[in-house]
């Protein structure tokens, strides 16, 4: 890839080799290996004589089995009940185990309180509405597959997903839960319950409007582990023996990154630096800045060895590897919906830094990391947070005299001017979108960089690349407005994407002057306003189309070639109320969804 040397904009140090070890180094290795202990709690206290019906300890059940690599971690199997002893960390609890009153340190998002929500196999905790969809589609799960969720909204709300059929097809639908003013829960205010347990127990034996009766919970997927063990969360600095370096994943101008094991089993990922590339402070600084980071859609640090060269720097592992290579693996079939979820996934890691004011300088395709599958759609992880900086109050971050970055990914006033904000991020975010729906192609094809400044500089821009959704490339031009203030926000684009399928949602609503995808509704206005119309025709439906009259139960089949003829027939209707004389059914198939067009038309 092709770099950029920025130009001086003030009087920076040269960075100094880690055989000039620095003061402010030593300092920062200090803060980040020798955190405060701030736990109350003695562990060598005898516990013993705690009974069960002790009414000072609340007791824990384990969600997930724990395999301990630590002294001072616990292990625990699913179904464990635990005494919580102290609970003022936010990522480990100090527990007893009711069984044979050996006490440790247990990860808080393995765990829940007993007799709680959060405690039972259906309720998911906060996670998009998308992400709930796709768990209760899982493949061979039965009808009234459910779970409950937090709605990603302030204050905190409920909702219920249930798994349902219609028109052929599995769907889903969902239903908002309410609260009364003195905690009460309702889907509608016939019946109100104490909790959301009591609710769910009455449901799985009346379905008393709603679709299906509820059956069987939907998966849980288990949480990456929040750190290595309890002492990594304080001592950063772990022995490099403890580490394995098994298979090589890539390597680039700051070193390599292997797949490999610590302590013989918990697979990690192991960034190995070239001795001089980073000086021991900057080096220090992107591990700061990564172990403050937590959210689902970035890469997870755990620890560094800084003892000898090379340094390392361990995080999660993702078992897909880069985006780039996965998008460019002709074997991985992704279909647009699965395009458009890792979007949303990207923004949504984007946006928690970006409402931290980090700015991370080079989002690409090759630092976004791919891992499990949910229903056919990976997950990812924003990755690589070595040029990540922490802005100041005038939001701008000036690039250092001779540093270097990725051209064609980089906006315009940060190339030229070495000028770096969340809106410069914006700008790559938009080049990654190139990327996604051109299944890793370069950006800029058959441009050197410095063609590629000049062009943009002029107002030049790619265009849209084939099979990409119209609305798309709209959000890629916005992100590579010229303008950075003009660009759009992480917050409204994973919105946006994330809401971009949200007509798949199966509920049976009035087919009065809307157009219903999957049973949700969309106004026609909007559809018409958006273009959405003629990209369904056009882009996502199969080679064969059949088209039914309600009033008279006649189908036919409809060549590809009668396309443009249908959509000029559909468009002026669009722009009508609707009438119940004649739904049009067009059906298309993907990948992971099978999704019913229905159209009034006057």
């Amino acid at each position: 890839m092709g770099q950029c040397v920025s130009k001086e904009k003030h009087s920076d140090v040269p960075p100094r080799t880690s055989s000039q070890q620095m003061p402010e180094a030593n300092a920062l290795l200090s803060n980040l290996t020798s955190l405060p202990n701030f736990y109350n709690h003695s562990p060598n206290r005898n516990l013993s004589s705690f009974s069960q019906n002790d009414p000072k300890y609340e007791i824990v059940v384990a969600l997930y089995t724990y395999e301990s690599r630590s002294d001072g971690d616990l292990s625990f199997k699913r179904g464990d009940l635990m005494y919580l002893m102290d609970s003022s960390n936010v990522d480990w609890w100090y527990v007893q185990r009711t069984a044979d009153n050996k006490t440790g340190y247990v990860p808080r998002n393995f765990v829940a309180l007993q007799k709680t929500a959060e405690s039972e196999d259906w309720f998911a905790g906060k996670i998009s509405r998308n992400r709930a969809e796709r768990l209760v589609l899982s493949q061979s799960l039965p009808l009234g597959t459910f779970l409950v969720r937090e709605r990603e909204v302030m204050p905190p709300e409920y909702a219920l997903t249930i798994r349902d059929y219609g028109e052929n097809r599995p769907c889903v639908k969902h239903y908002k839960i309410k609260k009364t003013d003195d905690d009460g829960y309702y889907i509608t205010d016939k019946r109100i319950f104490h909790d959301l347990r009591e609710l769910v127990r009455y449901y799985r034996d009346n379905s008393n409007g709603l679709c299906q009766k509820l059956t069987v919970a939907a998966p849980r997927i288990m949480p990456a582990r929040p750190d290595l063990c309890y002492q990594t969360t304080q001592q950063w600095e772990i022995p490099r023996h403890e580490l394995q370096l098994k298979d090589k994943l890539g390597d680039g101008n700051f070193g390599e990154v292997w797949h490999g094991r610590w302590k013989g089993s918990v697979e990690v990922a192991i960034k190995t630096m070239k001795p001089g590339t980073m000086s021991d402070e900057a080096f220090l600084q992107e591990a700061h800045i990564m172990k403050q980071c937590a959210h689902q859609n970035l890469v997870k640090l755990y620890a560094v060895c800084t003892k000898e060269e090379p340094f390392y720097i361990i995080t999660e592992y993702m078992c897909g590897g880069s985006l780039l290579h996965y998008l460019r693996d002709d074997s991985n079939q992704l279909s647009i919906p699965a395009l458009i979820d890792m979007c949303a996934q990207i923004a949504n890691g984007m946006k928690y830094l970006e409402e931290r004011k980090l700015v991370h300088r080079d989002l690409a395709a090759r630092n976004v990391l791919v891992g499990d599958k949910i229903s056919g759609v990976p997950v990812v992880k924003v990755a690589d947070f070595g040029l990540a900086r922490k802005l100041m109050e005038e939001d701008i971050y000036e690039a250092r005299m001779g540093a270097k970055f990725p051209i064609k990914w980089t906006a315009p006033e940060a190339a030229i001017c070495g000028n770096f904000t969340v809106k410069s991020d914006i700008w790559s975010y938009g080049i990654l979108l190139y990327e996604i729906f051109t299944r890793g192609q370069n950006p800029y094809p058959g441009m050197h960089n410095r063609e590629v400044i000049e062009q943009v500089e002029q107002g030049y821009r790619m265009p849209c690349p084939k099979n990409c959704p119209p609305e798309v490339y709209e959000h890629m031009l916005k992100c590579w407005h010229q303008l950075p203030e003009k660009r759009p926000t992480f917050s409204y684009l994973y919105n946006y994407f994330d809401d971009f399928y949200r007509s798949l949602v199966s509920v049976k609503d009035s087919f009065h002057s809307d157009l219903c995808v999957g049973g949700g509704c969309l106004s026609l206005q909007f559809l018409r306003s958006h273009g959405v119309w003629k990209y369904l025709l056009h882009d996502h439906l199969p080679d064969s189309r059949i088209l039914v009259d309600r009033s008279s139960n006649e189908s036919w089949r409809m060549q590809p070639t009668r396309l443009d003829q249908l959509y000029s027939m559909a468009l002026p209707c669009t722009a009508w109320g609707a009438s119940c004389d004649m739904v049009l059914f067009l059906q298309r198939l993907t990948p992971h969804y099978q999704t019913f067009l229905l159209m009034t038309l006057k």
